[in-house]
């Protein structure tokens, strides 16, 4: 079983910078592609960054990209997000997600929730205007 726990969140100012960790049980984190979601109440929850099981490929929703970066340490079964420049829109519970399958990577294939199988309980970002 795939335990992923999320940590880092919080409440920050507009403008500033939060990083979010995600730490994986079992042994075959570095086969799987790894996803960040949020979601705000009464909304559907969105993608917002995937990286490829080796790191080697990352891809952002548009309203992220040149603000957010994620990554992973295959050694510490651990993916991160690092926002920068945060804005009031980006409030939402962040969670951490593993792919179903091993060995895939695409745009069209890591933004889509269904093509994950195991979730993190999420942490709630707060940004303040």
């Amino acid at each position: 079983q795939v335990q992923l726990v999320e940590s880092g969140g919080g409440l920050v100012q507009a403008g500033g910078s939060l990083r979010l960790s995600c730490a994986a049980s079992g042994r075959t984190f570095s086969s799987y592609t790894m996803g960040w979601f949020r979601q705000v109440p009464g909304k559907e929850r969105e993608f917002v960054a995937a990286i490829s099981w080796s790191g080697s490929s990352t891809y952002y929703t548009d309203s992220v990209k040149d603000r957010f970066t994620i990554s992973r340490d295959n050694a510490k079964s651990t993916v991160y997000l690092q926002m920068n420049s945060l804005k009031p829109e980006d409030t939402a519970v962040y969670s951490c997600a593993r792919s179903k399958g091993p060995y895939v990577f695409s745009a069209t294939y890591s933004d889509l929730l269904g093509n994950y199988a195991y979730w993190g309980q999420g942490t709630q970002v707060t940004v303040s205007s």
